[in-house]
């Protein structure tokens, strides 16, 4: 059972927080700390002990917006130890995600915090704590196929549950606990960003938690190429491909992507083919 410690300087909101971690029955024991300083002082003391003593944490739901040192702030002093608690962030805000799970970072819960999601993170510290030891605990970060939520940032669709071979119509994307679903149809194209991909549509972006490579195999059927590293595009949605000093590049609406030279002369002939077809 996990020691947590939750750290948040919106009182409601930490007490909120903790009511929801103590009701979790894989959670033996739940602290709060209101503040940077707090949580750096309980933290120590954790680390002092060691995970087997009595003061052990095993894992901080920490917001990122703090007075004085921010939650980030707190995770890269934590990267510094030997066997520091698992991190996940608890956050209004979207923006901080790749920086969050470039430190290693178990998840990635947005607010309001909804409790199945708040519960889906407790599941990944879970199985990330209970194959070691305390002295042999695998180093925090996400799972490299983590199960997600129903609603969870890149749950599939509806349309995706048991689709086999099918792609699916919608993504889910969260935002602020409100779960959107967006055509596939909207999509102009997607940009990696860490452990994250956004989509890019005619009306904004959304950030999920999905890699580029499941994205690129799920959506072949329906007009989406790799182009780059970093990008996957909708053949559809290209308007005009351009060669420059030797560098390849589109245009998606207002959007300039390049494209390596890997798949330049395979995009140049998938868009020949699509124009004379």
């Amino acid at each position: 059972m996990l020691r947590v410690l939750a750290v948040d300087d919106e009182m409601p909101l930490l007490e909120e927080l903790l009511f929801l971690l103590r009701a979790d029955p894989r959670v033996r024991s739940a602290e709060g700390a209101s503040d940077a300083t707090g949580a750096l002082r309980r933290i120590t003391r954790a680390l002092e002990a060691g995970p087997d003593g009595p003061d052990g944490i095993d894992v901080v739901f920490l917001d990122i917006h703090m007075a004085g040192l921010t939650g980030l702030d707190i995770a890269r002093l934590l990267t510094g130890f030997a066997s520091p608690p698992l991190i996940v962030f608890v956050t209004a805000h979207e923006g901080f995600a790749v920086q969050a799970f470039d430190l290693k970072a178990v998840d990635y819960v947005l607010k309001p915090v909804r409790p199945e999601r708040l519960a889906e993170a407790v599941r990944r510290a879970c199985a990330l704590l209970a194959p070691a030891g305390p002295d042999t605990r695998p180093a925090a970060g996400p799972p490299s196929a983590p199960s997600r939520a129903p609603g969870g940032p890149g749950a599939p669709g509806p349309a995706a549950e048991g689709a086999g071979d099918r792609a699916p119509e919608q993504i889910a994307v969260e935002l602020g606990g409100v779960t959107r679903f967006v055509p596939v149809a909207d999509i102009a194209y997607v940009e990696a960003q860490g452990d994250y991909v956004r989509l890019h549509t005619g009306g904004g972006s959304h950030l999920v938690r999905i890699p580029l490579s499941t994205l690129e195999e799920r959506w072949a059927a329906r007009g989406f190429v790799r182009i780059h590293r970093r990008h996957l595009v909708a053949l559809s949605r290209i308007d005009e491909l351009r060669l420059e000093a030797g560098t390849t590049t589109v245009r998606v609406g207002s959007a300039e992507l390049q494209v390596s030279r890997r798949h330049a002369r395979e995009l140049r002939d998938l868009l020949m083919r699509r124009a004379t077809g």
